[in-house]
């Protein structure tokens, strides 16, 4: 039985509750208020859609009639490690300098790491971690950033002044009054903004800390109290609201949180896996040296492109640190091919990989290519060499880096920077925002082996910052989210997009860190094993004609202009009908009638939702897809974004929405943020839609001939493990499961398949001596993606639209599941498949029709090299248990006549 995670009380903040409501608002003057584009223009990064919003809280929070007579001094942004709290500090600096007329900014940190990464981020603009454009333009006017240590008495205009200080200076010069130094009449001066970064640090006194601490905290407010207009702005991933004075400081002043689990579900880190094992700390170092290698070569073979994985061994004290580095260096420079050979045996003999697929996959690829062993080790004395490794514990003083080694730590994602390997015990928790950092390493050569619960947080919170995903340039995209969630070939993702962390397998130390994992919210597992499964040929099919000879027939496509993309229905999208949106609810405070969403909707009846342009537009400003110069993209024949309104766009007034809800439910119960959620389910929908529809090829009448040879292969492929987090409500899942199936006209010895797929292949299965009355060749050949993931014949295997006027046209193409494959002394007959599940017929539709003119319009299709004696046809979506009556289609289509007698299922 699952252990119950442990769910923290929900705490009130009125402050976010109510900018939540006033962003539901139409009451809200600011409504529709958008990132202005100088922010768009002058950023590196593009804000994230949280980002955006949090922005949109603080502009509500500044300038919203509900504020504006409170004078908000002080707020807190309560936001996951990794989520870009910096970029939005950034953001706000830029905001404040061009709506506020704020000029004086001071940044203030805890730790001198986190300063020096800042002095980068916003005023270095030679550095790869600089946030701004180079040359800052805000509304045609050229802004300078100054960092100074005193802000000027005379101050330019278009400048910004950035002090960047840490708490510790801070404090000595408000209460000392040093020479060059800003006391407090300093900050009466010029209205300030003061950015607290790691701010969890800054509440000691209202902890009842420690003295020196108190300081900072009443530094602070000082600072805060010099002049009315001065701002607090505070920024952390970590807040224990749980701590009653803690609450009542920041219950009114927390403006925006955005927690590491949300973040991680997202998809804008990586995933997080453990790997735990019995191994010494020396075989789980050359394990996490076999394992980065791999990922390199992984991403260089596979998608061509440069990566250079991180390893950090991680300790609890510094001796242990540094002989871990010491027997690192040595295992490195004794490593040779029979050292690697001979581990490779001892894994296989203590089962070490069989628990993790991510190991199977680095130790499998080793073995295949032990012809290439001693490049392999080459590369790794290389790769790992001692010139290449950095140890942060030489210093005795804590939080501080040694001249040189902050640069190096914070640039290892440069190509410039070759560091492979970390070392450290603590210095590193707070302010490294490392991106290729892939493995973490506790090394166990240490007393106290189990580790007590703030070593395990520390860790924990360590495992956060190296989640950071690392924004990889494939397939001619770079990505800032990962890619292969919903891919079953998992390695892509485990080798990619996933951080490892590498544990003892001692059990108090395990319970101690998913305890504090649990706390972080942060959502990790074990890296279980979910074995690739071969999916062969049949020897007996290899060995027939038509194997050797035999061809399957796909349409040709030919290349689309832009120019033809003048109106939605080119994308696929319905633009005429009426919309219908299936509305679900959750328990809520907010009035709502049903939690409870009907399978079928039998009980549901539908409500019309009327749509104006100012719902529509601020609909369209929360979802990025819909800002025009990204709509542009995919839509190069729209002028504007209110042209996007008009009958051959979006159509608005030529169409109702309409909501389906439960019986009981009424237009009046309505309350307008569900109206506007409803839209923006609408609109997210088309946006897929627009951008499955954006293709550069269309299908023609002219069928090409693949060989089976050299297209029908053997295959691996992982049975999925769906998350049911994913799964869409309403809708049951039916799991996927490998059967062995033995009749010699399914062309391989096993599918991996659903129900519905299970069902259609046994009855076709069943009718084979039916179909040997007529034909000589019979063979079902399930054509699975998995066949040709990394290669352009999976694209060459395709069926696209040619229909002369289609009711609506989708350009994207698809492959049907199966090919039926019947030939006799005339002719040979392919029949396209494809079994669908009920909730997807409708969405489908397209795909159905396609087939159903196939098979209705033979006389239209042409054959290359005008091949004679082959019929191309397709049937109607098979559903579970043949309730649309399809195997009866194909026996008339392949045998003229009905299958003899009745199958039961």
């Amino acid at each position: 039985m699952m252990k119950k995670k442990n769910v923290k009380n929900k705490v009130e903040l009125p402050l976010i509750s109510e900018l939540r409501s006033l962003d539901q608002s139409f009451m809200n003057n600011q409504l529709g208020w958008e990132t202005p584009e100088y922010l768009e223009q002058n950023m590196v990064h593009k804000f994230r859609g949280y980002q955006s919003e949090a922005l949109r809280y603080f502009h509500y929070s500044q300038v919203s009639e509900t504020f504006k007579h409170r004078n908000i001094k002080h707020l807190l942004f309560n936001m996951a490690t990794g989520s870009g709290k910096t970029d939005l500090m950034a953001g706000l600096i830029l905001y404040m300098y061009k709506e506020l007329n704020y000029r004086n900014f001071l940044f203030i940190v805890n730790t001198n790491s986190v300063l020096n990464k800042t002095i980068d981020n916003l005023t270095n603009p030679q550095s790869n971690k600089y946030l701004y454009a180079n040359k800052l333009n805000v509304n045609g006017e050229r802004i300078k950033i100054e960092r100074v240590k005193i802000f000027p008495r005379i101050q330019n205009d278009n400048t910004i002044y950035i002090k960047l200080s840490s708490v510790q200076t801070l404090a000595t010069d408000i209460f000392t009054q040093s020479e060059n130094s800003m006391g407090e009449e300093a900050y009466a001066r010029n209205k300030v903004v003061v950015l607290g970064d790691e701010a969890h640090h800054y509440s000691a006194s209202t902890k009842k800390e420690k003295n020196i601490e108190q300081s900072w905290e009443k530094a602070i407010d000082t600072i805060l109290a010099a002049r009315e207009d001065n701002r607090l702005l505070e920024f952390t991933a970590t807040i224990d609201l749980e701590n009653n004075k803690i609450y009542d400081k920041y219950q009114d002043k927390i403006i925006y949180q955005y927690a590491l689990d949300q973040f991680i579900l997202d998809g804008y880190s990586k995933n997080v896996k453990r790997i735990q094992s019995g191994n010494s700390d020396m075989e789980n170092m050359l394990s996490v040296i076999l394992l980065s290698e791999f990922r390199r070569r992984y991403a260089l073979d596979i998608y061509k492109v440069q990566i250079k994985p991180v390893i950090m061994f991680k300790s609890q004290k510094i001796d242990a640190s540094n002989e871990a580095n010491r027997n690192f260096n040595e295992l490195i420079v004794s490593l040779s091919p029979e050292i690697i050979r001979d581990f490779l045996v001892r894994q296989k003999s203590l089962k070490i990989e069989e628990e993790s697929n991510t190991l199977s996959a680095a130790f499998n690829y080793y073995r295949i290519n032990d012809e290439s062993m001693s490049q392999i080790v080459y590369e790794i004395k290389r790769e790992f060499s001692s010139n290449r490794i950095i140890n942060v514990n030489d210093n005795d003083r804590v939080g501080m880096l040694e001249k040189g080694q902050y640069e190096a730590l914070n640039s290892l994602e440069s190509p410039d920077n070759l560091y492979r390997v970390v070392f450290a015990v603590a210095k590193l928790t707070e302010g490294w925002d490392v991106l290729n950092l892939y493995d973490i390493v506790r090394i166990s050569n240490f007393k106290g082996t189990k580790g007590d619960k703030k070593t395990t947080m520390a860790e924990a919170q360590l495992i956060g910052r190296g989640a950071r995903y690392n924004p990889l340039f494939l397939n001619g995209e770079r990505s800032y989210k990962r890619q292969f969630d919903n891919n079953t070939d998992e390695i892509s993702s485990l080798i990619l997009e996933t951080l490892h962390y590498h544990v003892i397998n001692e059990p108090q130390y395990l319970k101690n860190l998913v305890e504090a994992l649990d706390n972080m919210n942060l959502p990790s597992g074990e890296d279980k094993k979910n074995p690739l499964i071969d999916v062969k040929l049949k020897k007996s099919f290899t060995q027939t004609e038509v194997w050797e000879k035999g061809k399957i027939y796909y349409n040709q496509t030919i290349e689309v202009d832009d120019s033809y993309y003048d109106r939605l229905s080119k994308y696929g999208v319905d633009n005429k009908n009426d919309i219908i949106v299936k509305w679900r609810f959750t328990s809520q405070e907010l009035g709502y009638k049903d939690n409870v969403v009907k399978e079928d909707y039998l009980t549901a009846h539908q409500i019309p939702i009327k749509i104006d342009e100012r719902l529509l537009n601020k609909a369209m400003n929360r979802l990025r897809f819909y800002h025009f110069e990204n709509l542009k993209k995919f839509l190069p024949n729209l002028k504007s974004r209110h042209e996007f309104f008009d009958e051959k766009w979006l159509n608005i007034k030529g169409r109702t929405l309409y909501a389906i809800v439960p019986m009981d439910f009424n237009e009046k119960d309505f309350i307008p943020f569900e109206k506007l959620e409803i839209l923006e389910i609408y609109l997210q929908e088309t946006a897929l839609k627009i951008k499955r529809g954006y293709s550069k090829l269309k299908g023609t009448n002219k069928f090409i001939g693949y060989p089976i040879k050299e297209y029908i292969s053997n295959y691996s492929k992982r049975i999925p493990n769906y998350d049911t987090a994913k799964m869409v409500l309403g809708v049951t899942s039916q799991n996927v499961e490998r059967y062995i199936i033995e009749n010699p006209a399914f062309v391989y010895d096993s599918a991996i398949i659903n129900m519905t797929e299970k069902h259609l292949v046994d009855r076709i299965l069943e009718r084979v001596d039916e179909f040997y009355k007529q034909y000589k060749d019979v063979y079902l050949i399930r054509m699975d993606e998995n066949m040709h993931r990394q290669s352009s014949k999976n694209e060459e295997l395709k069926l696209h639209q040619f229909e002369k006027q289609p009711e609506r046209v989708y350009l994207e193409g698809f492959q049907p599941d199966f090919i039926l494959y019947l030939k006799n002394t005339e002719f040979f007959m392919q029949v396209f498949i494809e079994p669908k599940g009920n909730n997807l017929v409708e969405q489908d539709q397209w795909k159905e029709d396609l087939l159903l003119y196939i098979h209705n319009n033979q006389g239209e299709l042409i054959f290359e090299d005008e091949v004679e004696g082959v019929k191309i046809t397709g049937l109607k979506f098979y559903t579970i248990n043949d309730s649309r009556g399809t195997m009866k289609q194909l026996a008339q289509i392949s045998l003229d006549k009905d299958f003899e007698g009745l199958s039961l299922y």
